[in-house]
């Protein structure tokens, strides 16, 4: 017997929600693949009868990402203002080695809080770019202006991943294993590059 798949307001219910948690979670805590997850979640809308589908998984994936990305800088500042650090500011100075901190507060004084843009799109670029902004004492007002548009196209980026997963395959699974494919790909080389130089 077949088993029932739940319709699509069953699905759009649990998903935007569920996207949104795991967006916002993997911007504080780096072991959610986020990327993968908007890919994923935009190969699912894609296959949807309503043609807001896409438009809930961008806004959904962008909010979330900006939620997130503000929390851990409001929990960075706080480390950054106290006598002895914090455990979040530790954690980021862990994620970020000292020549790609070096090479993102260059960028900083060079281009500003627009530099956020890119970080947010390279693999491993945000966690150092973040941390020259703290660590420079940029103000959140300032931070929140670059991290808005930064969200936004990464959040359109991995969409566009997704949704090209999703229109070369007639299944949704299939262009989820695509799109989850392509995203860890991604994310891998510049490690790979690093490890090879």
């Amino acid at each position: 017997m077949a088993r029932a798949v739940p319709p699509e307001s069953t699905q759009q219910a649990v998903g935007y929600p569920s996207l949104f948690l795991l967006v916002a979670l993997g911007a504080l805590v780096p072991v959610v693949p986020t990327g993968a997850v908007v890919s994923s979640a935009a190969v699912v809308a894609f296959h949807q009868s309503s043609p807001f589908s896409l438009l809930w998984v961008f806004l959904a994936a962008s909010a979330a990402a900006f939620l997130g990305d503000m929390a851990l800088y409001g929990l960075g500042r706080r480390g950054v203002a106290s006598r002895n650090g914090s455990r979040w500011l530790n954690r980021l100075r862990d994620r970020a080695s000292p020549e790609h901190l070096a090479r993102a507060r260059t960028k900083l004084d060079e281009h500003g809080v627009t530099v956020l843009v890119l970080s947010r799109l390279l693999p491993a670029g945000r966690i150092p770019v973040m941390l020259a902004c703290l660590l420079s004492r940029v103000p959140p007002s300032r931070f929140a202006r670059g991290d808005a548009p930064a969200c936004l196209a990464w959040a359109a980026t991995y969409q566009v991943i997704g949704v090209l997963g999703g229109s070369l395959f007639a299944r949704p699974w299939q262009g989820v294993v695509a799109a989850v494919a392509v995203t860890v790909l991604v994310g891998a080389v510049p490690s790979v590059w690093r490890r090879v130089r």
